[in-house]
């Protein structure tokens, strides 16, 4: 699924509750199980592994992560997400301390509760992205052009993007003479939401344990390291034994099909993850549709993600066909949608036998690419024009045969 916000306050990890002794099952297709573990009452699941999978030298850290729920009574299906609550960067809390001029012992009273100030900014409020009613403030008491520009053209997504890589303290340090309290301040902030992954296990390959494949987001901005909220704390703060609050976030529009019908998967870098279990689950049930997974990155030798397991589906026959796409590892760059339109004819084929399709990973260009070369491929292949390619591709989604989990 995605790293990004959807969810309340509530989430602090560590969250305190009480255990109840069901067991890990497996739910029925279609059905998920209710659950004691929400949003608002998050499970606080041990964290069992937390490997690097990509290889020395990679562009990326792809990082794989096991979460016991042997005692949870929670279940999921392949297709599911899984929401885990972040905790601030502790560096990030202490620069806005010190931009305060704050302790951070302050004692901070909602409604609900009372906390310190250090706490609040830790594990209750979003600070590695300015929310807008902070920007707003910012622009009416500095006057600052640019922002006031942007907030009076009413362009949000203009102003998303001058947002991008900023935190609440780049916002702050627009003028280093305005001060707040730290009252004010707090109520400028959005709540610190969880962040969703896609589960990329089978309850009945991995019973009792949740699996997720992490990209660690890690960049530098006006030479301050910076990174995704949630990623780095797993990725740097959490150890296998540390515990972290959960909950399960189902997903009931990407689910696999019949276990006779075929799946064409689509999942480039990290977007493998349900795929992963996809397969799993097939191979588990003993399903006999065809599978075709769509596999790319940008190096064979470091980012070939469950390169072993992957090589062993297809050894065992549970992977009809496996086409990768490594973009770096030629002169020209190859990109799964170019491995899609050299396997056009066979991928039309599969289509009109029945088979489902599926798409996992990046919003941004990947997911609209390959959508761009299904009309190619449908079009040529079908002998159809491109209104009619567009009502072939619009019928399998309308037929729930074209799925997309993208982020």
């Amino acid at each position: 699924m995605y790293d990004a916000a959807s969810a309340g306050t509530s989430l602090a990890a560590g969250t305190a509750a009480t255990t109840p002794s069901t067991r890990v099952g497996t739910a029925r297709p279609g059905r998920t199980a209710r659950s004691p573990w929400n949003r608002r009452n998050p499970y606080p699941a041990t964290i069992l592994a937390n490997t690097v999978l990509s290889g020395p030298g990679s562009a990326k850290e792809v990082r794989h992560l096991e979460f016991d729920l042997v005692d949870s009574g929670i279940t999921y299906e392949p297709g599911d997400g899984i929401g885990i609550a972040p905790v601030n960067d502790p560096a990030l809390v202490d620069l806005i301390l010190e931009r305060l001029g704050a302790a951070g012992d302050e004692i901070i009273a909602d409604r609900k509760s009372t906390y310190t100030l250090r706490e609040a900014l830790s594990l209750r409020y979003e600070i590695s992205v300015p929310s807008k009613y902070l920007v707003k403030t910012i622009a009416e008491r500095t006057g600052h052009p640019e922002l006031s520009r942007l907030l009076t053209a009413g362009d949000p997504q203009a102003l998303d993007v001058w947002l991008r890589g900023r935190d609440v303290l780049d916002v702050l340090d627009i003028d280093p003479s305005l001060t707040f309290t730290p009252e004010e301040l707090l109520e400028e902030l959005g709540p610190l939401t969880h962040r969703e992954y896609s589960i990329s296990s089978s309850p009945l390959v991995h019973p009792g344990r949740v699996h997720i494949t992490m990209a660690t987001v890690r960049y530098v901005a006006d030479e301050r390291a910076r990174g995704g909220v949630c990623s780095t704390h797993l990725a740097d703060r959490c150890a296998p034994g540390d515990a972290v609050s959960v909950f399960i976030a189902p997903n009931k529009n990407f689910r696999l099909p019949a276990d006779d019908v075929a799946a064409i998967m689509i999942g480039p870098g990290t977007g493998v993850a349900p795929f992963r279990a996809f397969l799993h689950e097939r191979a588990a049930r003993g399903a006999d549709g065809a599978n075709w997974l769509f596999f790319g990155d940008q190096h064979r030798d470091v980012d070939y993600l469950y390169a072993d397991e992957l090589d062993g589906f297809v050894t065992d026959g549970i992977l009809n066909r496996l086409d990768l796409a490594f973009s770096r590892d030629q002169d020209h760059k190859v990109y799964v949608q170019d491995r899609m339109r050299e396997s056009g004819a066979d991928l039309f084929s599969w289509l009109e036998s029945g088979a489902h399709l599926y798409v996992c990973g990046d919003a941004a260009t990947m997911a609209d690419d390959v959508e761009a070369a299904l009309h190619e491929i449908v079009g040529v292949h079908g002998g159809l024009g491109p209104d009619d390619a567009r009502e072939y591709v619009d019928r399998l989604r309308s037929d729930k045969r074209y799925l997309r989990d993208v982020y």
